[in-house]
């Protein structure tokens, strides 16, 4: 079984920056592994769990929703089975927890978010908080 692990959350100001990691271990089938997808997702209380970025194992194609756009980046180390996420001029109401991923999700045209539901492997999450 596939396993996710989350690092680097923490209490930040606004305007501030967060670098966000998830390793993943336990990767069966190296040849399925460089074909999915790393996704990026983050649940703040009463709220739904939303979709941040998204990356691409192969080829790096990269997505975001319109919320971070600008602000966040998401990048990979194929050597190291580890996606980041780096948060820059962050707001208030970026806090949750946020949850990285791994799926086969579809993959139609450069923008949009990214379902949930489509990925089948989470971590734990790390509680990123913004203060104003």
């Amino acid at each position: 079984q596939v396993q996710l692990v989350e690092s680097g959350g923490g209490l930040v100001q606004a305007g501030g920056s967060l670098r966000l990691s998830c390793v993943v271990s336990r990767v069966v089938s190296r040849p399925t592994f460089s074909t999915s997808t790393m996704g990026w997702f983050r649940q703040a209380p009463g709220k739904e769990r939303e979709f941040v970025a998204a990356i691409r194992w192969s080829g790096g194609s990269t997505r975001y929703a319109d919320s971070v756009k600008g602000r966040f980046t998401i990048s990979k180390d194929y050597a190291k089975n580890t996606v980041y996420l780096q948060m820059n001029s962050l707001k208030p109401e970026d806090t949750a927890v946020y949850y990285c991923a791994l799926g086969r999700p579809p993959w139609i045209g450069a923008v949009g978010p990214l379902t949930k539901t489509d990925f089948d492997s989470w971590g734990q999450g790390t509680q990123v908080t913004v203060s104003s």
